[in-house]
Order: structure tokens, then sequence, then C-alpha cells
């Protein structure tokens, strides 16, 4: 992850785990047999079996608790806390929330809430939505040049086989993206490195939510403000639009 993420390798057992690392573990490897169309596992089993064919990281909220040791063995249980049907502007919607809790050495180390939610194919008559504009009152930016190998490395480390990080036929012709797809665990992942960076320490709970999609490997901006002990932080497109928003608290 730190190559990944152009970071000089430093990190060895014993040290703590940086935030959001932890969706590199825990990780499960189902039979291409099992697999849908968008290679994610097929629903059912755990995840409730929604009919809906797109599915998206809608956002999270993640408090932690102690540190996560590396080379420590780790327990995660996680429960499905709820599912709810929608309509939405683009069409029918189900959002899946799954609380994700993780022990070590018998201690709660941090607790997670996932939003997972699931969309029907886009309809090619329908108009574009447009995004909310990202606020111009940044204290602190960095720029993120996004590229194949990048998005790549990262769906390897985390085992995510969802073709519109990798295939970009796939991701314009069937989910009508305007090209690959960048994560958004690791957008996430890169802002809240950014406000500890800033902050100079690890925060106590993070916070983020997906509003619109990064695609195409353009080039896009991570950015926040801090107030006393929260920072507020945002990913800007290259257009202007918001494409996710997060807190983080110290």
């Amino acid at each position: 992850m730190q190559a990944t993420l152009d970071i000089e390798p430093s990190l060895q057992d014993g040290d703590t785990l940086p935030p959001l690392w932890h969706w590199l573990y825990f990780l499960e490897a189902k039979r291409a047999s099992e697999l849908g169309r968008d290679a994610h596992p097929k629903r059912g089993g755990f995840l409730p079996p929604v009919a809906l064919p797109r599915r998206m990281w809608a956002g999270g909220r993640l408090s932690f608790e102690t540190p996560l040791i590396i080379g420590q063995e780790a327990i995660k249980k996680s429960t499905i806390k709820s599912v709810q049907e929608k309509d939405g502007r683009t069409g029918k919607l189900c959002f899946v929330t799954v609380q994700h809790e993780i022990f070590q050495n018998d201690v709660r180390a941090m607790t997670e809430e996932h939003d997972i939610v699931y969309r029907e194919d886009p309809d090619p008559a329908a108009p574009t939505p447009t995004p909310k504009a990202a606020p111009d009152d940044a204290a602190f930016s960095e720029r993120v040049s996004p590229n194949q190998a990048l998005l790549f490395r990262y769906s390897a480390l985390t085992f995510n086989g969802h073709r519109i990080h990798y295939d970009v036929d796939y991701a314009r012709s069937v989910e009508g993206y305007d090209g690959l797809v960048f994560h958004g665990p690791l957008t996430a992942t890169l802002l809240v490195d950014l406000a500890a960076r800033q902050v100079g320490k690890s925060p106590k709970t993070f916070t983020f939510r997906g509003l619109a999609p990064i695609a195409g490997l353009t080039a896009f901006s991570i950015e926040g403000r801090r107030a006393n002990d929260t920072a507020e932080l945002w990913a800007k497109r290259h257009d202007g639009a918001l494409a996710m928003s997060a807190q983080a608290t110290f």
C-alpha cells in the first residue's frame, strides 16, 4: 500500500496501521462462478439478494477506539443493520448498511458503518444530473493524478474485482461512466491521510459520503479546512464538482 501511494516503505510489525488501511484485510475470495456480471460476488449469502445490477460504495462512518497493530491477529464481526428501498431521480435504489467491528487482543479497536447503494442500469436517454459544486475556500489542497496502474494496484490490494476500475469498455458501455472509475474507498483514504498530516495525529472519527464519480483518469484535488479539533474535507473534480465530502474529528 505504501508503494502504491508512492510512499517510501517503512511500516513493519508492531507499527500502527494507518486509518482505513484495514480495507486491505479480511478479504474473501469467491470462485469465478460465484461472481456477477460486474465481477463483484453475486448477492445472497451474507449480503441480501438485491436484484438491482449496479453496486457502489456510498459512504461510511468510522470510530477509532484503539490502534490496530500490524502483525497481530485481529477479528472482524459484521452485521447487516438496515436494508432500505427508495425511488430516486435516476430510478430505483436500495441502500444497505453493514456494521463492522474489529477486535484485537479481545479489545474493540474500531467500528465502521459501511453504506452500499444498489442502482438500476443508466438510461441513455435520461439527462445527466448536475453535480453539486465543491467548496472554494480550502485552507489546504493537494492534486491527485490517477493512472491505470494505481487503480489496478489498489483493486488488487483490496481484492476488488469490480470491472469499473479496470475495464474501460464495461465502465462506459454498461455502467455509463466517462471512463475508468477512481475507487471511492481510495478517495476516502487519501482524504483521511490529508487530515492526519495537517493535524499531526490520527483521527478519532471519520465520516465520508460519495456524491459524484471521479472517472476518466482526470486529475482531481483533495482539500479541506480545519476548525479546532475538526477537519472538513472534500474531493473536487477537474470540473469543480464535489465528488466526496468528509469530516474527521481529533
